[in-house]
């Protein structure tokens, strides 16, 4: 028996060694690669497969820790490894030591075992085995794996407190890595601010995570307020943190602080890349900047950078959105191998500026002489040119012709097309259109559903909008915020408020969240209605759901006011809306002095024209109809003449709106000539009398008549 054990533990061993010369390939988060070639079955192995704890109690007497680190190592499945695991610790004068709970942890934490591991972390604290920061580290990368970056952090906060284990900032680095890595980008400074408090420094990485998070978040001014913060802590930056810093600023249109960045950055001894440069370029190309996007371009050069496709494709995008055109083309000639996407650019600018002409030269001339085939992105800028042209039956010939060069449509080609249709109010056409894209194999996405659902409810056939919308969902094919707007519109048009409401409960049951403009349609629908009540219910649970009122709502309400005479109720509104931020327009003010007028407090209206010119807003052509008519109807036609010549004298071209009323309070005045002399002076000045105009005069007239007569 002695002789057959001693058998045995040379089997193990020669096992162990074996194991212990595989390689194994280790990812820096934390997973095990295993890569090995089967030997021929020993001893051992024999006894773990299957695995037989009895056999194995009586092959030797006694395993070591590093024997068990050694068998722990082996590609056994989770349950063998911990009863091999709890078989060793039974044994007697046996204690496990720290390699073993690495070793074992590893494993757990590779199979996502972290319930067990925390009962193997408080066991290791009972048997008062000495922890060592590398174990933490390891067991948070396996968090950050799983994607449970709060474990990560809780485990950060509880190895000093629980388990008495000072972490240093590789600990905390390993954590705002999972937290930046996981988009907890709100968490990450809280966790950089508690390693400042327990006194721990941290380092250049250390600061690059936050910055990043900081980023994220839109707090760009404490990033950077970091960066001054970094020679406190002796922390010198590297090009990582210029380049965080100096994308976040770019992509927040601060692009000279941006700039002022990258020439600290060479004066500190940092190099920037290709990147960098590009992130201030597209900085410099969305503010219209280009010749200062150039001039970064050349001194890029200048220190031996090659621009790369993006470099281009954002100046080319810029020249493009400036109206340069013709300069993007010239750009182009220069780019040694200019790609698809820059051609498509240039191509969509010319589309953009109305030239379609030189758009399809760029594909026919350019394009095809140098080798590059458009895609279906270059075919879709054409066609979506000759739809806003009104040129559909060319639209549909390119359709074809783009098939004919093997390039298949797609769901946004056909989506263009029926825009357009839609547009032209061509509705009837969409269905060929449908019939096509179903024989292709092309379905519909909710951006051509919402198209057609839009243009249906514009045309008033609600029906057939509601048949597309019941379509859509038995497709699979989500409805969003922009498809239950349409839907609610066309119902609110219709007077089928019980509907709309209704959808609008939908929406919130499907989780799409309402807007405001779900919200403004349904009220001002209300209130056209003269219901106020289920309006301002409307605007409550507006508020309740963390959507704001806005100038649209406020102006609703006041309009709403105004007309049953609630005026002092309605200024309230008005007041309101200021103090909350919100700045009223002409459309706000108009309201108030058409409703000031029409209650008889023309002072009223005449103060608070001043008022809102001292807000600094202009009076237009309707602030002065009000005025004129409320001035009339209190009999102060002096005054509303007056009003008309200043109207003049500060360019603002009076209306038919203006000349009818002052026509007609001349008529009802008995001042016949006057009103023709007015209308004579208007037909000067442009104005072109329509109906109203003529019935007003010439019932004036046949009412003079009759007087005439019957004085005879």
């Amino acid at each position: 028996m002695l002789r057959r054990t001693k058998n045995l533990v040379f089997h193990a061993c020669k096992s162990l060694q074996s194991v212990s010369n595989t390689q194994f390939s280790v990812f820096s988060y934390g997973y095990c690669s295993k890569s090995y070639q089967p030997e021929p079955e020993n001893e051992w192995e024999r006894l773990l497969k299957p695995f037989d704890l009895d056999e194995l109690r009586k092959s030797f007497n006694k395993i070591t820790p590093s024997q068990l680190c050694k068998l722990l190592e082996l590609p056994l499945d989770v349950p063998t490894s911990l009863n091999l695991f709890q078989w060793a610790g039974s044994q007697k004068a046996y204690c496990h030591t720290f390699d073993v709970y690495y070793v074992l942890i590893d494993k757990l934490g590779a199979a996502k075992e972290f319930k067990v591991i925390d009962r193997l972390l408080m066991q290791m604290k009972e048997e008062g085995v000495v922890f060592k920061e590398t174990l933490f580290i390891l067991i948070m990368k396996y968090y950050g794996i799983a994607d449970l970056p709060g474990q990560a952090t809780r485990l950060l906060l509880d190895m000093k407190s629980i388990y008495c284990c000072k972490p240093t900032f590789r600990s905390y680095n390993v954590v705002l890595h999972i937290l930046v890595a996981g988009n907890c980008h709100k968490v990450a400074p809280n966790v950089f601010y508690d390693m400042l408090n327990r006194g721990i420094s941290p380092n250049v990485l250390t600061f690059g995570l936050v910055m990043k998070a900081l980023c994220m978040v839109n707090e760009v001014d404490s990033a950077c307020s970091l960066l001054r913060d970094m020679t406190k802590h002796e922390c010198v930056p590297n090009s990582v943190v210029y380049n965080t810093l100096i994308h976040a600023l770019s992509q927040s249109n601060r692009v000279n602080e941006a700039m002022k960045l990258l020439e600290e950055m060479f004066l500190m001894g940092c190099t920037p890349d290709v990147e960098t440069f590009n992130d201030v370029i597209h900085g410099l190309c969305k503010l219209s900047r280009i010749h200062e996007a150039v001039k970064v371009v050349d001194r890029m050069l200048l220190r031996g950078f090659i621009p790369d496709a993006l470099t281009y494709g954002f100046l080319t995008q810029g020249l493009c959105k400036t109206g340069q055109v013709d300069e993007a083309r010239a750009l182009l000639d220069k780019v040694p191998s200019p790609n698809v996407v820059l051609f498509n650019t240039l191509i969509n600018g010319y589309v953009a500026s109305g030239r379609f002409d030189d758009a399809k030269a760029v594909v026919y001339d350019i394009m095809l002489s140098v080798g590059c085939k458009p895609d279906v992105y270059t075919f879709n800028i054409l066609i979506h040119g000759l739809c806003k042209k009104g040129c559909l039956g060319s639209a549909l010939e390119l359709i074809y012709e783009m098939e004919g060069k093997g390039c298949k449509p797609n769901v946004v080609t056909y989506s263009i097309l029926i825009d357009g249709l839609c547009k032209e109010g061509r509705l009837a056409e969409v269905d060929n259109v449908l019939n096509d894209m179903s024989a292709k194999g092309v379905c519909l996405n909710t951006v051509g559903y919402n198209t057609l659902i839009s243009a249906l409810c514009k045309d008033g056939k609600i029906n057939e909008a509601q048949e597309m919308f019941g379509e859509m969902s038995s497709k699979g094919c989500k409805p969003d915020i922009f498809t239950f707007n349409s839907l609610i519109s066309g119902l609110c048009k219709v007077n089928q408020m019980e509907a709309a409401l209704g959808l609008y409960h939908n929406m919130l049951v499907e989780g799409v969240i309402a807007n405001k403009v779900t919200y403004n349609t349904l009220i001002h629908a209300f209130l056209r209605w003269g219901d106020f009540q289920d309006a301002v219910k409307l605007v409550n649970e507006m508020v309740f759901r963390g959507c704001p009122l806005d100038e649209i709502t406020y102006n609703g309400l006041i309009k709403a006011l105004c007309r049953v005479g609630a005026i002092d109720k309605g200024l309230g509104l008005f007041e309101e809306m200021i103090r909350k931020g919100l700045v009223p327009s002409n459309i706000s003010c108009n309201i108030l002095i058409d409703g000031f007028c029409k209650v008889g407090k023309v002072h009223n209206a005449l103060e608070f024209l001043r008022e809102m010119i001292h807000r600094g807003l202009t009076p237009d052509v309707v602030t002065y109809n009000s005025l004129i008519n409320g001035l009339c109807k209190a009999g102060r036609l002096r005054e509303a003449l007056s009003l008309f010549d200043k109207l003049q004298v500060e360019g603002i071209c009076p209306d038919a709106i203006t000349y009818n009323t002052l026509i007609s309070w001349h008529c009802k005045g008995g001042m016949f000539d006057e009103a023709c002399l007015l209308l004579y002076r208007g037909v000067e000045y442009g104005f072109v009398p329509n109906g109203l105009t003529w019935f007003t005069l010439v019932s004036n007239c046949v009412s003079k008549k009759g007087e005439f007569f019957s004085s005879i």
